[in-house]
């Protein structure tokens, strides 16, 4: 299912990655991981008592579990050579415990390196929640492997 270079087209019909349920062990590990204890994110009694009422997932763990649910959906096994930057990011929305979040991408644009090996896809991210609301957006770069036919 690994997708060349040659098969991001924009106005491709957007790709819909299955879901994942962000759990409070997914938050208290990513926590542990990146150091970020923020109270918000890991002590119910403290996020009760804020305007949001009750604890968040970092904006960061979801973007890290939305990069994975890509990776499953298998269209850049094999060919992603290197992920170049984000563009444009956006959190529009906060993920609690217990949603459900899925990614749907679109071909933004492509561009074939000199060499024809290669070439960059910037793809459009959108990170959605199990209501459909948009939570975070913004563009992915990626070196992705060509067939080796030049343009």
């Amino acid at each position: 299912m690994s997708w060349y270079f040659e098969d991001f087209r924009p106005g491709i019909e957007p790709v819909l990655t299955s879901e994942r349920v962000i759990t409070e062990a997914d938050v208290m590990a990513f926590a542990a991981l990146s150091g970020d204890t923020n109270p918000l994110h890991t002590d119910a009694e403290f996020a009760r008592n804020t305007p949001i009422g009750q604890r968040v997932a970092h904006g960061l763990l979801v973007l890290s579990v939305a990069t994975g649910l890509s990776s499953v959906a298998g269209q850049l096994q094999g060919t992603a050579l290197a992920f170049l930057g984000m563009e444009q990011w956006q959190f529009h929305a906060p993920v609690f415990f217990g949603d459900r979040i899925r990614l749907r991408w679109s071909v933004a644009e492509t561009r074939l390196a000199s060499n024809g090996q290669a070439g960059v896809v910037k793809r459009k991210m959108e990170i959605l929640n199990q209501k459909g609301d948009l939570v975070q957006s913004g563009l992915f770069a990626t070196l992705v492997r060509a067939r080796g036919e030049r343009a």
